[in-house]
């Protein structure tokens, strides 16, 4: 892989997925750096702190992509989205979110699909071919 990512955020409450995912990252020399939370809540509030401290020079701080899982507790990654959208515009247009999951159910494909964050959607866990076919529509 030629192009890779500054920054990515890994969000997920299985700590085993986070792991494997990480180290599929790591390995592919996607990304330089890898940020991981085990809650949609600890994501959403990282990446506001980001928007108060930062300031100006926002984006040096924030990931480029995002890979949400949907089923977590406290909050899915739904919720996670709604609260999302409430950010700045200049977050949201620096950040890509792609959901990662081991869901198989159709309406959350679908309902991924119909949400304007999304950019694309791949079960767990990572794979080469899943890394080289975000890298190609970058």
């Amino acid at each position: 892989m030629t192009k890779k990512f500054n920054t990515v955020m890994l969000v997920d409450d299985n700590e085993i997925d986070n792991l494997i995912n990480q180290k599929m990252i790591e390995a592919s020399a996607f990304s330089n750096k890898i940020l991981t939370h085990t809650g949609a809540r600890s994501a959403l509030e990282y990446l506001k702190s980001i928007e108060i401290m930062a300031g100006d020079d926002v984006e040096r701080f924030l990931p480029e992509l995002i890979f949400l899982d949907i089923d977590m507790p406290l909050m899915d990654g739904f919720q996670f989205l709604e609260e999302y959208a409430v950010l700045s515009h200049r977050t949201k247009a620096y950040i890509k979110i792609i959901m990662l999951t081991s869901s198989i159910n159709p309406q959350d494909l679908s309902k991924s699909k119909k949400n304007v964050h999304i950019t694309q959607f791949f079960n767990k866990p990572l794979s080469i071919e899943s890394l080289e076919k975000i890298i190609k529509e970058k």
